[in-house]
Formats: structure tokens, sequence, C-alpha cells
């Protein structure tokens, strides 16, 4: 396991190197002007020599190269540096927003895996079935529904229509400190739009291989021998099937990631999608760096917490072979 993880390790870093290294390429290429955006309105009115001057401040007059290197060996110190939108340390940027979008990740994901594995086993017990047809129909439905669309649904019917939930943000709108409370109901409908863009996937998954499962000889032997139905649907079939499952843990990461930015900016989560919007339209080269390294360094995790969790769960795999 330690020696799947150090060689995982030392992938990730010329995969770093290079996704930091486009990144900065990316944003040199954009139409948008960092000065511009920096200055806000000050720039209509300001010449041109202030307009350079203030580049040559920001330091966006230098090569994308040179700007790479630097916030690369700043990086390497314990340094992000300093965003030019946020007008504070990328650190303090990344930490203050991090928590928050963690936690909606968090929850979004264990209510999906839950809620397509119980429904997956539903739907597994009998193929055909008036359940087996509505879970794969939700499935496919929600698989189809864009992220935003089931966002703006679920606003419109339980804060607009029924007024039993929040509409958006972290707290109440009088509320001058956060509370446990507050939070928790600000983020049932955010984390329940995220779940519901992960469920179909957990779900379908679940019935394919607890179904695969259930028509093995293992299962059918243990059937024979007297065992309960549910002792052979929980004990024997889930296990089994849900290997395939373990899969997607790191598969699903990306999409979690991508689902996650549409989500806070509909529900006004102060997560990093705030700052991701701001800093791409902006070309914040430090703060774009340092978000997009975040995301491909949880990719990362994701995939090899997949391959340790297969490891450990399937006898048939070694970790030696991986």
């Amino acid at each position: 396991m330690a020696r799947l993880a150090g060689r995982r390790a030392l992938f990730a870093v010329p995969v770093l190197l290079v996704v930091t290294f486009g990144v900065f390429a990316v944003a040199a290429a954009s139409p948008f002007d960092p000065v511009k955006a920096y200055a806000g309105t000050a720039a209509l009115g300001a010449d041109e020599q202030t307009l350079e001057r203030l580049r040559e401040n920001l330091g966006v007059d230098r090569p994308f190269t040179s700007r790479w290197w630097d916030w690369l060996t700043s990086a390497l110190g314990g340094d992000l540096g300093q965003s030019s939108v946020m007008r504070q340390p990328v650190a303090e940027v990344i930490g203050e927003r991090l928590v928050w979008s963690s936690l909606l990740c968090a929850v979004a994901f264990v209510a999906a895996v839950l809620t397509g594995t119980v429904l997956g086993v539903l739907a597994a017990r009998r193929p055909g079935s008036l359940v087996d047809r509505a879970v794969t129909s939700l499935s496919y439905s929600l698989e189809a529904a864009p992220v935003f669309w089931v966002a703006l649904l679920v606003i419109w019917l339980f804060a607009l229509q029924w007024g039993v939930l929040p509409a958006g943000g972290l707290t109440d709108t009088a509320s001058e400190q956060v509370t446990a409370g507050q939070v928790a109901s600000h983020l049932v409908l955010p984390a329940g739009v995220l779940a519901l863009s992960q469920l179909p996937w957990f779900a379908l998954y679940v019935r394919q291989g607890v179904g695969d499962a259930l028509a093995e000889d293992p299962v059918r032997g243990a059937r024979a021998r007297g065992l309960s139905e549910q002792t052979v649907l929980l004990g024997h079939a889930l296990r089994s099937g849900l290997l395939p499952v373990l899969t997607l843990v790191g598969s699903r990461v990306p999409e979690l990631i991508t689902g996650a930015l549409l989500v806070e900016s509909v529900f006004s989560w102060p997560g990093i999608a705030a700052a991701t919007v701001e800093a791409a339209t902006a070309v914040d080269f430090p703060l774009l760096a340092a978000l997009t390294t975040l995301a491909t360094a949880a990719v990362l995790v994701g995939n090899l917490l997949a391959d340790l969790l297969y490891g450990l769960f399937d006898p048939r795999v070694k970790f030696s072979d991986m």
C-alpha cells in the first residue's frame, strides 16, 4: 500500500507541473485584461501610462513562463502569492472558502453513496419489477438533467413555493453570526442537488453489481443452505456487488468538483466557486494556479483512494500488481 501511494505521489509531480504551466499559458492567451479587472471602474478614465505602471507593478507585463516559474518556486516555499482580484494572500482566500466547499462535497457525496446503494439494492432484488423500472428511469432522468436546472427547480419549489428551506447563502440575512443550525438548514438544498447529480451513477452501478452477484454460484449455494434472503443479499451479494462501485470514488471526483462549482454559484454558497469565477475573469494568475492545483490534487487523491479501497476489499487484487 505504501509503495503504491509513493508511486502515485511521484507520478503526481509532473502532472501538477504540467497543469500549472497550462493554467498560466491559457490565462496569458485570455482576452481578459488583468489590469483593468484589478483597477475596476478607475481604469476607464486612466491613461495608458498609468495602466502600464500598474501592469508593471502587478508583474503581468512579463512573459507567462517567468511568472509561472516565480509562482512555482514561491509555492514550493509555502507562499502561494497575492490575489489581485481578492486583494489578499491566496492562502487566505482558499483557507476561508475551502472548509465550506469541503463540507458541501462531503455531505453530498455521502448522501449520494448511501441513497444510491439503497436504491440499487432494491432494484436488483427483482429485475424488471416496478421498483426496478422506477429506479432505472429516475437514474437516467437525473443523469440527463443539468445541475443548474435542478438547482433552480428546487429553489422555486422548496424556497419560493413552499417556503420550507432557505434559497441560498450560509446563514439567515439578519444573522450576525454563523450557527450550526443555520448552516445545516442552508446546506440542505445545495447538498441535495449535488447529491442528486451523483446519485444515478451509484444506483445503476449497485443495481448491476448486486444483480450479477445474485446470479453467481456462491449466492445460489447460500440460498440452497437455507440462509435467509436478507443474509444472502446483505452478507453475500452486496459485498461482491459493491466492488465495482469503488472505482466510482475516483472517477466521480472531477464531476463532483464541477457540479459543486455550479451549485455554489446558484445557491450563493461561500465556497471556492465565486473565487474561481472571479479569478478566471480577472486573469488572477496566482489564484487560478492554486485553485487548479487543488482541484487536480483532489482528482489524483480520489483515484488513489479508489485503488486502495479496491485492493483492500477485493482479495483477488494485490497492491504489488497495481
